[in-house]
């Protein structure tokens, strides 16, 4: 098992159930890159919204879809903060939580590392334990009821001082928090990684596992810094490698884990089309690239969906994606028994679309 939230108790209201789309079932894959407020549905925001008597700025569904045609991260990241204003108990957290994990069954993943933003629901006046307990207690049981082993990722924003972030963290130590790792997430650009050298030494010493968002928008150097100074084991994008031939080089040679994520990339500008994406060439050089949905209710699609609009913009082989699914697997924080699994299962079964 790999589930750190063993011991939660589960939300006692009723929850609010909102039906996924179930489409035709993926190979296995660890799912390493996915920030839980980012898989917010509007249906789910607004069912949310009517069970806390919250008002919304949008007149409905079509109103608020028509919003995530974004410009930038920033145009995402103020929408992306607008709507977590529905999430206001555990109950409510659960149930994003477990909408995520039924869609994410249904698309073939299988293992999956879920970041969670505590300082953007503090900052709102939400309790840390509120935001934890809630998803921790459907992770708790993940694997159970969705055959989905699992891990909780704290991210930190980085666009807020370190030190907000060593509070948090000390906060999240104190009440024994079930979460396996930090990560670094928000406005890049201007907030490199050497910002929280004490953030990820404090982890460190904790025992917790260290990713960073690196090289989305940033340039590679941050990604360098990352590696140096923060120590990651693993970068999250990262694909402003690409312009760096030596760190390419670097990162091949260290097989040092990188999460892409070719929807949003689309979605936020960082690539023009996705016939314009870096990933044939991050794969022909060797990196150890994974696919994956980071905050798959705003840039159109899931890891499924992912794989499926790569296979037709780059005629993905069956070769290519189990070789995209391994490396997910091998990336992943899970056990090595875990990951035995799921590359048994992986290596026994037939790729499907």
């Amino acid at each position: 098992m790999d589930n750190f939230a063993g011991g939660t108790a589960a939300p006692e209201t009723e929850p609010v159930a909102v039906e996924p789309e179930v489409p035709t079932r993926l190979l296995p894959v660890a799912e390493l890159h996915l920030h839980i407020e980012g898989t917010l549905q509007p249906e789910l925001i607004f069912a949310l919204a009517e069970r806390n008597g919250i008002a919304l700025p949008y007149s409905g569904l079509e109103e608020l879809r028509a919003r995530y045609e974004f410009t930038d991260l920033q145009s995402f990241l103020d929408l992306y903060y607008a709507n977590m204003a529905v999430l206001q108990t555990e109950q409510d957290f659960a149930d994003m939580t477990r909408a995520y994990l039924e869609r994410a069954a249904a698309a073939g993943v299988r293992h999956a590392e879920i970041m969670m933003d505590p300082q953007a629901h503090i900052s709102r006046g939400i309790p840390l334990d509120t935001c934890v307990n809630g998803v921790a207690s459907v992770l708790a049981t993940s694997e159970e009821d969705y055959g989905i082993s699992t891990m909780l990722i704290a991210a930190f924003l980085r666009d807020l001082s370190e030190e907000s972030a060593l509070e948090v963290l000390d906060g999240l130590l104190a009440m024994n928090a079930p979460i396996g790792a930090i990560g670094l997430d928000s406005a890049e650009v201007g907030n490199p990684p050497s910002k929280f050298e004490r953030l990820y030494a404090k982890a460190r010493e904790a025992g917790l596992r260290l990713t960073a968002h690196a090289g989305e928008e940033g340039p590679a150097s941050y990604i360098i810094e990352a590696l140096d100074i923060l120590g990651v084991e693993r970068i999250d994008h990262g694909i402003r490698c690409m312009d760096d031939p030596d760190l390419v080089e670097r990162l091949v040679d260290a097989r040092i884990p990188l999460t892409v994520c070719p929807l949003s990339n689309v979605r936020l500008r960082a690539v023009d089309t996705l016939a314009d994406h870096p990933l044939p060439a991050m794969l022909a050089a060797g990196l150890n690239v994974s696919v994956n949905s980071d905050d798959p209710a705003y840039f159109g699609g899931y890891v499924d969906d992912n794989f499926t609009q790569l296979e037709a913009a780059f005629e993905l082989s069956d070769f290519d994606k189990a070789r995209l699914a391994a490396n997910s697997i091998h990336s992943s924080f899970a056990s090595e028994e875990r990951k035995a699994e799921l590359l048994d299962e992986l290596n026994s079964g037939e790729v499907t679309h």
